[in-house]
């Protein structure tokens, strides 16, 4: 589009990275949707729609959501079915040299969002790759919140349904084949409700899966992930984390472990009989009230209600696996009082799981970091309850359980009880953590009590009795002296501005103060956002020992 404007230009040639998404591009405080995409999100998020000059005859159609309110947006259009790429700014605008430099830094998707208001704490949200082979199909699930990553191989199409209505997976990645081997995308989609794309024949070579799976998890061999005998599940599976690693553009730390299952692991429940069993919702209002679900679900925590319903989905038909867990809930029903103190313990756990994805992928404020210590705080108390019981299942948990309590005193030390939502604004890091905070901190609130006493010193060692410390935008911080005492100004004076009946002079001292005191504000922020980040990232780097404990 010759003729657009540089800021234009800019964004059409994002856009044109990325043509199957709704683009989210950020212009100051805002996040700015243009042309088409701007048609479509004005009418799915019903905001208003206005337009901007592009350089082209007409104006460009344009609307935006203000970037602070972005998640409930996001979550709106998501829930939707639509995928929303997010153009970042990736320079301070006030430092840039001409155009801000902008980036996309993910794009969302219905099985990789992670926002806390758009997902049910209750289940998994799950993204779901399909590879279709001459006679197999590998199928592997991931949860990019809660870590969850699986792989296995069906043979037929009533046993791929069957996993699909045993995950319900938000989202569905397929290979060619599978699109053409006469199951309907859009008959799926109608059916299970979710979104189905089949993604370029790249995602699918052999090799490339092996070697991203390898890498990955840095290993040397996937039979050391236990996945010698999964070919094609193992290509479903590279195709999943790179579709995750070409969406959410990190690491993917917390994604630590894959895990390989055989389908006869479990009782086979086809579609019918989940819904005429109504395990999980009842047949006839799709309600959770009123199912085997509901009857069962007295867990205080969100990660047991995901465990439950995982259970429920995928009954044991090990009778030595069933009897574990029998014996396990026998002992739980004799010892009340220590059941009960249990509950009472975990009554106060956040969703650990979920939060450490979070801190992960640095998306974890200063809220959730105190979340996640108020967390752990009770994994002593738990693990000194299962020590008191002789199951072998309790006796296991009891075992894993890290009580984390390195994690919970560097949390307790760095972040204040009650910080701000944001983490650039300062205000979250706690005196004593560290010198230069607290002595940037003291020179914010401390300044105007230097400068008093600065002026008085300077006042009596001068003898100048009218001597004051003032300030300007232009000059900063001064003394300001006047004519009839200038036969008195020392020489460590030096002279910033005459006037007509007095004159202004600085010094070594009142010039540090000056850097001190309007530096302060700004350095502040900076230095509490970068401390603010080294605690979180310290969380991160243990990722494998949070997630055994939740």
């Amino acid at each position: 589009m010759a003729g657009l404007s540089p800021m234009m230009a800019q964004y059409m040639e994002t856009k044109k990275q990325y043509s199957d998404c709704i683009l989210f591009y950020r212009l100051g405080d805002f996040y700015e949707m243009f042309f088409d995409d701007a048609l479509t999100a004005s009418r799915e998020l019903e905001i208003t729609l206005t337009g901007k000059e592009c350089g082209l005859e007409e104006r460009a159609p344009m609307c935006g959501v203000p970037y602070h309110a972005v998640d409930s947006y996001l979550s709106r259009l998501v829930q939707k079915g639509y995928k929303v790429a997010i153009a970042e700014q990736m320079e301070d605008p006030k430092l840039a040299k001409g155009l801000v430099k902008r980036e996309v830094i993910r794009v969302v998707t219905p099985g990789t969002i992670t926002s806390a208001e758009a997902l049910d704490e209750t289940k998994n949200n799950y993204l779901m790759g399909i590879v279709y082979l001459a006679d197999r199909m590998g199928v592997s699930v991931a949860d990019i919140t809660t870590g969850d990553f699986l792989v296995t191989e069906v043979s037929t199409d009533r046993a791929l349904f069957d996993e699909i209505n045993k995950f319900s997976p938000a989202e569905v990645i397929c290979n060619d084949a599978f699109s053409m081997s006469g199951i309907s995308l859009e008959d799926l989609k109608d059916r299970y409700h979710f979104t189905v794309s089949a993604l370029d024949s790249h995602f699918f070579q052999d090799e490339s899966c092996r070697k991203v799976l390898r890498e990955h998890f840095k290993v040397g061999s996937l039979e050391g992930l236990g996945l010698g005998d999964y070919d094609c599940g193992v290509i479903a599976a590279g195709a999943v984390l790179q579709y995750l690693y070409d969406t959410q553009k990190s690491t993917l730390d917390h994604l630590t472990t894959i895990v390989p299952y055989a389908t006869g692991n479990y009782m086979v429940l086809d579609s019918s009989t989940r819904r005429n069993l109504e395990l999980l919702e009842t047949m006839r209002e799709k309600q959770k009230r009123g199912s085997l679900l509901w009857v069962l679900d007295k867990t205080r925590t969100a990660m047991g209600a995901r465990l439950l319903r995982t259970w429920i989905e995928q009954p044991l038909i090990s009778r030595e696996e069933i009897l574990k867990r029998q014996n396990a809930i026998e002992e739980l029903n004799l010892n009340y009082i220590s059941r009960e103190e249990l509950g009472e313990y975990l009554n106060p756990v956040y969703d650990l799981e979920r939060l450490i994805g979070r801190i992960s992928y640095k998306t974890a404020n200063p809220r959730d970091l105190l979340a996640f210590r108020n967390s752990i705080a009770m994994v002593p108390h738990i693990k000194r309850l299962l020590g008191e019981f002789t199951s072998d299942a309790l006796k296991e948990l009891e075992q894993e359980l890290d009580p984390l309590e390195d994690l919970e005193d560097l949390i307790t030390r760095a972040i204040v009880e009650e910080p701000p939502i944001t983490v650039r604004e300062g205000g979250m890091i706690r005196d004593g953590y560290n010198e230069e905070a607290d002595r940037l901190r003291h020179a914010k609130t401390e300044g105007k009590t230097w400068l008093a006493e600065l002026e008085a010193r300077e006042r009596e060692s001068t003898g100048i009795k009218n001597l004051k410390v003032k300030y300007n935008k232009v000059f900063g911080y001064y003394f300001e002296v006047t004519n009839s005492f200038k036969d008195l100004v020392p020489e460590y004076f030096i002279r910033k501005q005459t006037l007509t009946n007095a004159e202004r002079y600085t010094t070594d001292e009142l010039k540090n103060l000056e850097d001190v005191i309007l530096g302060a504000e700004d350095k502040i922020f900076y230095l509490e956002y970068d401390l603010f980040c080294g605690v979180r990232d310290a969380i991160a780097a243990e990722v494998v020992r949070i997630q055994k404990t939740a």
